[in-house]
């Protein structure tokens, strides 16, 4: 199969069983968003939705945050991994929000990246979800899901190669949904264990599937 037409089963498979996709975290405003991103790294989703409540009520804006301090932070989230530097990520980016873009979350790469915490994928998901850009951020899930279903060859052995081949082959109008779709199938379908082929939709379309056919 050629791999536009792969591309664009794929696509119909989505559309039609997950025509609503979006982020599962917990937010009401792109700062939110934002703190809730950095404290998902190598953490689940869950466990962040459980702290991010008391967190956002106690510092609702970037100035409170900035006011605060690592030490303070820390007993919030402490239940995620790695606290102590996200504790710190967090204050800095707060206070570099309010010092350098008038508390405001920026909405390019280049200005996301500057911000404490900030790497490239989660630069990506706030350009995104926030300002609907058509930016593929690739974590776990994206990679493991993208590289499995053959949307990528295995030669794409980086989180930046893998998603330059998708924006290659996605159509820009449906990429930040696309994005949610690989999470959420990789986070409820195409598990790193055991994967749920048997009712998977794309069973039979995707290479994994293919190869594991006698």
């Amino acid at each position: 199969m050629r791999k536009k037409e792969l591309y664009e089963q794929v696509i119909a498979y989505f559309k039609e069983a997950m025509p609503v996709a979006e982020t599962e975290l917990y937010y009401s405003n792109p700062f939110e968003l934002l703190v809730a991103v950095i404290l998902s790294a190598q953490c689940t989703d869950k466990r962040v939705n459980m702290i991010t409540p008391p967190l956002f009520r106690d510092f609702p804006t970037p100035e409170a945050m900035a006011a605060s301090t690592p030490e303070i932070i820390f007993e919030y989230i402490k239940s995620v991994s790695y606290p102590n530097n996200k504790s710190k990520h967090l204050v800095g980016m707060a206070q570099m929000l309010v010092r350098d873009f008038h508390s405001e979350v920026p909405s390019t790469l280049e200005e996301l990246v500057k911000l404490p915490g900030v790497g490239r994928k989660t630069a990506n998901v706030i350009q995104s979800v926030v300002f609907n850009k058509a930016t593929m951020a690739v974590d776990t899930h994206v990679f493991r899901v993208s590289h499995r279903i053959g949307l990528v060859p295995q030669s794409c052995t980086t989180p930046l190669a893998t998603e330059k081949h998708l924006m290659k082959y996605l159509p820009e109008a449906i990429v930040p949904q696309a994005h949610h779709w690989l999470i959420l199938h990789g986070r409820y379908v195409c598990t790193a264990r055991n994967p749920k082929c048997e009712t998977c939709g794309l069973n039979g379309l995707c290479k994994a599937s293919l190869k594991a056919r006698p």
